[in-house]
């Protein structure tokens, strides 16, 4: 199989961004699809190999995948908390929006596709969870990426490979900053207030994984042999990086040599898992190579630069209820 072009669906998302970067660097020509709400996050790129297409999944004309090898549909509304601002917009979306593309590529002859799912669907589990366990979606977030797995990977056949990556929380820096994914948030809040808000009792398990982390697996999944990833599921993390929320801000004021005061809000949890990554690492001999540490100091780096942007661009649910409101979803 031999993948030259390759379109990325949510391309100017947090973690599209940094993958249309990477596919450049490894020498494919790219189609970036976003519709670019939280700013023009490829435009520092100006690379003859990229063309940026401002559309949407649920309606972007099918002429998008004529010559396209590869199909890597991150599009989505991007959390638990933002998936709940309109339920019935993210199903469009994150469910429905995914699953025509999907059909979409198999009609046009794109030879493999690969859906950015989440370990979310596990949602709460007393017990280590791999791909063969039951899912528990808790969210409409949640179910949203099940409901797009089961109707993405039902099209996969020897002519249509098809593979769901199941992200942990993703950290890290990114052209299209997010300050909603845990880390990333203690990290900011700690230099910003010099405290952390934990969700009590801080006991919820998460598995963490850095954005370069979860862009190599897709690199990895799409230069796969066909017979190894068409039709799987993988969880994309490490065994090493399921952490309780409260250990993880110590963790990461100790990163940053600071005192850490920890502050409750909310009810507890529900949202609870610890996942295996062992599938991925023993069938296509993935692992990670970066820690929470390293996303602590990059983000405080950039930070002290003067490189955060300080509006609703990195405030994902405030920003989502703003294009809610003004009827741009």
């Amino acid at each position: 199989m031999d993948i030259q072009r390759v379109l990325v669906t949510g391309g100017g998302g947090y973690i599209g961004a940094v993958l249309v970067a990477a596919l450049l660097e490894r020498g494919y020509r790219v189609v970036a699809l976003d519709r670019f709400f939280f700013g023009p996050t490829l435009n520092h790129l100006n690379h003859p190999n990229l063309a940026i297409v401002n559309d949407d999944i649920r309606w972007v004309d099918p002429a998008v995948l004529h010559g396209i090898d590869a199909l890597c549909d991150l599009a989505a509304i991007s959390n638990d908390p933002a998936g709940e601002l309109d339920p019935t917009i993210t199903l469009s979306i994150n469910a429905a929006g995914r699953a025509r593309m999907a059909r979409l590529a198999l009609r046009a002859g794109v030879e493999r596709y690969i859906l950015a799912s989440s370990c979310s669907v596990y949602g709460n589990q007393a017990n280590v969870v791999s791909e063969r366990s039951p899912a528990d979606p808790l969210t409409t977030y949640a179910r949203a990426n099940l409901e797009a797995e089961r109707a993405t990977l039902q099209l996969s056949s020897r002519h249509f490979c098809v593979t769901a990556l199941r992200q942990a929380t993703v950290y890290g820096l990114s052209a299209r900053m997010r300050f909603d994914l845990v880390l990333n948030s203690m990290t900011l809040a700690l230099l910003e207030t010099g405290k952390i808000a934990v969700q009590r009792d801080g006991a919820q398990w998460r598995p963490l994984v850095h954005v370069n982390d979860t862009v190599r697996a897709f690199l990895t999944v799409l230069e796969a042999e066909s017979a190894l990833v068409n039709g799987e599921i993988f969880n994309v993390g490490s065994d090493a990086q399921n952490v309780q929320m409260l250990p993880l801000a110590h963790e990461v004021a100790h990163s940053l040599g600071l005192p850490c005061q920890t502050t409750w809000y909310g009810r507890e949890d529900q949202r609870s898992y610890r996942v295996s990554f062992d599938k991925i690492r023993t069938l296509l001999g993935y692992t990670t190579r970066f820690t929470p540490h390293d996303g602590v100091l990059e983000i405080a780096d950039a930070y002290k630069r003067g490189l955060i942007p300080q509006d609703a661009r990195i405030r994902t649910v405030e920003r989502y209820q703003q294009l809610i409101e003004s009827g741009a979803l």
